[in-house]
């Protein structure tokens, strides 16, 4: 059916492409790519171009980004229907999924790493740390695959990320001397600075944050002390004793609701902390629906809190600490008041920050689980 579309040339992506499929994969990414001389000078028209030929032959939904792309669903499959200007070089790409094709040209030069790659994920998908989507923070499958490209094997890589310190600098074709000092500030945010042996002013791995590094490195530990296949399982555990909430998200682009979602979740958290029940542990998973847990070290606090003032030099400020407060004392030179606190269940907090506007505009519907 893509055959009959002219002026276009149809290309399987994604792992795909590359046979670094996971089992139970079900979205297919599709290149469309468009003459580059052609099409160069009108590369923002190329999405609507495709959307007006796709919807010929399909029901296609599309989705919005730096440029439109298309899903299409096709015996139980998601077609992600990209389009894209078929370049010879990264210099050429006017957006970042021009050079798409140019990754997987590169990957498939290492057809005996793609089991170790296949591996690799799974280590990472069943720990959440797979995805370079904003709500995820984690490694691109195509991160991953430089990673086992480099060390050569799973085990390497384990072995050598069990050591890892930020920043780390991977750089397989040596082709930046300093790329603290050559790459882009924006690029050397992340704690894994992860060369593209395509495009050598990119950093692969810049979209992995602090605490998913760490939290691989500690994976990586544990694993070389103990081979255990449950690294490769996804368990979605939730530890006894865990405020536990269910989030229906709207419908929309995956990533923006991810996005949201996990805004919402780091919300509660912080509020958490600010009220002192100070959260010790807190996870996620998404199927149908957002899961998200919280272990705090206080379920219950006391009726009063200390809030702490002045010293007793400052004599203005005591004064008029006085004059707000009512039940002062003075401890070494300092004085503090205690205050009555506003929530003293962790459960009547949660349940006030349920209703708040910032949580409820960004979600379709959260509740207790």
């Amino acid at each position: 059916k893509l055959k009959k579309i002219k002026s276009v040339k149809f290309i399987v992506g994604g792992s795909i492409s590359k046979d670094t499929w996971l089992k139970g994969t079900n979205e297919i990414d599709i290149f469309a790519k468009f003459d580059y001389n052609k099409f160069k000078d009108k590369n923002d028209k190329i999405s609507s171009f495709l959307w007006k030929e796709l919807k010929k032959y399909f029901k296609v939904n599309t989705v919005h980004g730096s440029r439109n792309y298309f899903h299409v669903n096709y015996k139980n499959f998601i077609f992600e229907i990209v389009p894209i200007l078929d370049i010879k070089s990264p210099e050429q790409a006017l957006n970042v999924t021009d050079i798409s094709p140019l990754h997987i040209n590169f990957v498939k030069k290492y057809p005996k790493i793609k089991d170790e790659v296949r591996l690799l994920k799974s280590f990472c998908k069943a720990n959440n740390l797979y995805g370079a989507e904003s709500y995820i923070s984690g490694f691109s499958g195509y991160a991953l695959e430089i990673l086992v490209i480099y060390y050569k094997s799973l085990k390497n890589v384990l072995r050598n990320a069990a050591k890892w310190k930020p920043k780390v600098i991977i750089d397989i074709k040596k082709a930046v001397k300093d790329p603290l000092r050559e790459l882009n500030p924006s690029k050397i945010v992340s704690p894994l600075i992860l060369i593209d042996p395509v495009d050598k002013s990119r950093n692969v791995s810049s979209s992995l944050s602090m605490e998913n590094f760490e939290k691989f490195v500690k994976l990586s530990q544990n694993y070389l002390r103990n081979h255990s296949e449950k690294f490769f399982t996804e368990r979605n555990e939730i530890p006894k004793e865990s405020f536990v909430l269910k989030i229906i998200p709207s419908k929309g682009k995956k990533d923006v609701i991810g996005a949201k979602a996990v805004k919402v979740m780091n919300y509660i958290k912080n509020k958490l902390d600010e009220n002192e029940f100070l959260v010790s542990n807190k996870g996620w998973f998404w199927n149908k629906e957002i899961i998200f847990w919280f272990k705090v070290k206080n379920k219950k606090l006391p009726l009063e809190e200390v809030h702490k003032g002045p010293p007793a030099d400052m004599e203005k400020n005591v004064r008029e600490f006085k004059k707000k407060h009512k039940s002062i004392f003075l401890k070494k030179g300092i004085y503090y008041a205690n205050l009555k606190r506003e929530y003293i269940k962790v459960e009547d907090l949660i349940n006030k920050l349920l209703k708040e506007g910032y949580v409820k505009e960004r979600v379709k519907e959260i509740k207790w689980k």
